[in-house]
């Protein structure tokens, strides 16, 4: 226990004297908290849409007044033909194109309406998918209206939608749980490996490899800071989506530390495996950047894995990222317990016991 205190020491002094690992860890949670949510959305507004109006008739009036009063729409123009909205729909000046045929609120009337025509630009797929299927709901509503009006009595709706768990449908409660991901991976996978390597290249591991230090002591050492770093930063990030985004877990904070915690054991283990297995600072980066790159993208932080081909979705069970994702979300959303998670409980604290065995087998001391 004494070694181990000597070398904790050693270690904390060290990670202090770096000019840019203690700020690091304050600032990079709340940058990534504060931009990425922002950017990172599959929200899609300001559709510009250009309406050809050929009827010239009330409903038309507030059918044009409701896509102008939409938080989805931007109002680009009405014109009286096709043409001057087509050429606008090609130069991009406008995403999608409503034609309101002649005598459209007659048709509503007498019980046998036209035909409305949506032309979207799908070179953006799903900004031309999701665009149409916002104006088709718009023109629905308008509609329902028209027909309200010109009946005795108004028809009850027939399906009540509830929108369970986010309920205001914003894309970014979606994305702030899963973001902490990528904090935890830079912060306690990343500066672990390069903090090592850098080590192995000035010499300071030749001469803890000269003294009785076990191996496994010795990584342990190099771990704790990083696991304390690590939960700083999921502290951090939860303090800034609470305060900037009003976004509060459901669940227990127990269960949310609890989880970061077998990650951060996790990612750590798996960033000294790539340490000890790097001779030098460039074959750790491209060895952690091929694999973080693998995490981000196939462990449902930005696509659901359901979405993905069947062989894919495979793989993904062998991702630890794959676990911690869907029990933050499923917490901070949810309000689910470890109860409810605990075959994702289990699979990270097999990781962590493997990852951090293979940490210490791999590493090699050399008289």
């Amino acid at each position: 226990m004494s070694t181990l205190k000597v070398l904790i020491k050693k270690e904390v002094l060290q990670f202090k004297r770096n000019s840019f690992l203690p700020k690091l860890v304050i600032v990079f949670p709340i940058m990534i908290m504060l931009v990425l949510p922002w950017v990172t959305t599959m929200d899609v507004r300001h559709i510009n849409v250009s309406v050809v109006d050929n009827d010239h008739s009330q409903f038309s009036a507030r059918l044009i007044a409701k896509i102008d009063a939409s938080d989805y729409f931007t109002l680009h123009s009405v014109t009286a033909s096709f043409t001057p909205s087509m050429q606008m729909l090609e130069k991009g000046e406008v995403d999608a194109i409503l034609e309101i045929p002649a005598d459209y609120e007659k048709s509503m009337v007498t019980g046998e309406p036209k035909k409305l025509n949506v032309s979207a630009n799908s070179v953006n797929a799903t900004k031309g998918s999701l665009g149409s299927q916002y104006l088709a709901q718009t023109i629905g509503k308008a509609v329902q209206e028209l027909r309200a009006s010109h009946m005795p009595v108004k028809s009850s709706e027939l399906v009540t939608i509830q929108n369970r768990y986010n309920p205001t449908l914003e894309y970014r409660n979606f994305m702030i749980p899963g973001l902490m991901v990528m904090l935890l991976i830079i912060v306690t996978g990343f500066l672990p490996a390069l903090n090592f390597v850098s080590e192995k290249e000035i010499g300071t591991i030749e001469q803890i490899n000269v003294t009785p230090v076990n191996r496994f002591t010795f990584t342990l050492a190099k771990l704790i800071v990083y696991w304390v770093a690590g939960l700083i930063v999921i502290t951090i990030a939860m303090l800034v989506a609470w305060l900037v985004y009003g976004l509060a877990p459901i669940g227990s904070l127990l269960t949310i530390y609890a989880i970061s915690f077998l990650f951060i054991l996790v990612i750590s283990g798996f960033g000294l495996i790539a340490s000890n297995i790097s001779g030098t600072m460039q074959q750790a980066i491209f060895f952690m950047l091929f694999f973080v790159m693998v995490f981000m993208l196939m462990s449902g932080l930005f696509t659901p894995t359901e979405s993905m081909p069947q062989w894919a979705q495979y793989i993904t069970y062998i991702l630890p990222p794959r676990y911690f994702v869907s029990t933050m979300r499923a917490v901070y959303l949810k309000g689910a317990t470890f109860i409810d998670m605990r075959y994702n409980f289990y699979a990270l604290a097999a990781f962590a016991v493997v990852m951090n065995l293979g940490a210490a087998l791999t590493y090699r001391k050399q008289s």
